[in-house]
Parts: C-alpha cells; structure tokens; sequence
C-alpha cells in the first residue's frame, strides 16, 4: 500500500511549532482594507495559532493520515 500525501495546500498556509501548535495566517486580512484600522491591519500581518476546531483537521492534511 502507498503512502499518503501530505496536502500541498496545507503544507504551504500552515506551520507547525515547537511546541505542536498549528499557525497560519489570519483571515480577512488580503482585501477591503480601506476600512479597517492601522492597528487592525498591523495585528492581521502577524500569523495567529489556528483555532482548536479546525486543528484536527489542518493536522490530518499535514500528516497525509485518513483517506477521503
């Protein structure tokens, strides 16, 4: 049986920690951006830990584990 791919997708939005922690770039943050605050737009360069609902998921395309 072959091995599973890792997601090439996954593997370019997301990485992994030290610790095992997923992070990956904030949302809304590529367009309407006349609105938003400066400090809001500073804060959205920054990559954030990936919330713990989509973790499982993000975790199973980078480790290439579960079929679909």
């Amino acid at each position: 049986m072959p091995k599973m791919k890792t997601h090439s997708g996954a593997k370019k939005r997301f990485k992994k920690t030290a610790n095992g922690k997923l992070r990956g770039r904030r949302a809304y943050s590529s367009h309407i951006l006349e609105k938003k605050s400066p400090a809001r737009k500073r804060r959205m360069k920054r990559p954030v830990e990936i919330s713990g609902s989509d973790t499982p998921k993000v975790k199973k395309l980078l480790t290439g584990k579960g079929g679909r």
